[in-house]
């Protein structure tokens, strides 16, 4: 139950990711007619907020890091190997970043950029959620 939690939270934030890392390299329009509305990105608002510097850890944009993150935990679920020490711990490491990171990014779009951005949300309550996961499974099996 708790792999394919992980497994279809990862996707999602992976397909989240994916979309920003595209806005952020300007390979496709934030408003672009295929994205479903829910999703678009107006370019004052949420899409302006790709391109701050807060958008950015070790000069590369924040959704590529998640892209890799993302990818990383469906590639430990799918060998097998996520639950196996010590590719749980590095998990929960990274997780662990991320949620921190989170909670800072979310400060900053509620009280820097005053952006009101529901991906971003969404995302950062995936990770959230992800970690939360990933410390259940290990205190169970522990």
């Amino acid at each position: 139950m708790i792999s394919g939690t992980l497994a279809l939270l990862a996707v999602i934030g992976f397909f989240i990711s994916t979309y920003f890392t595209a806005i952020a390299y300007r390979w496709m329009d934030p408003e672009a007619r295929y994205i479903p509305k829910f999703c678009q990105m107006g370019k004052e608002t949420c899409a302006s907020i790709v391109f701050t510097p807060r958008a950015r850890v070790f000069g590369v944009p924040n959704s590529l890091l998640g892209q890799f993150y993302y990818l990383g935990l469906l590639l430990g679920l799918l060998s097998g190997y996520l639950w196996q020490t010590p590719f749980v711990w590095i998990a929960i490491g990274a997780s662990l970043v991320t949620v921190a990171l989170g909670i800072y990014l979310t400060y900053s779009l509620l009280f820097l950029t005053r952006v009101p951005c529901k991906l971003c949300f969404t995302s950062h309550a995936i990770n959230a959620v992800i970690f939360v996961l990933l410390v259940s499974r290990m205190r169970g099996s522990g």
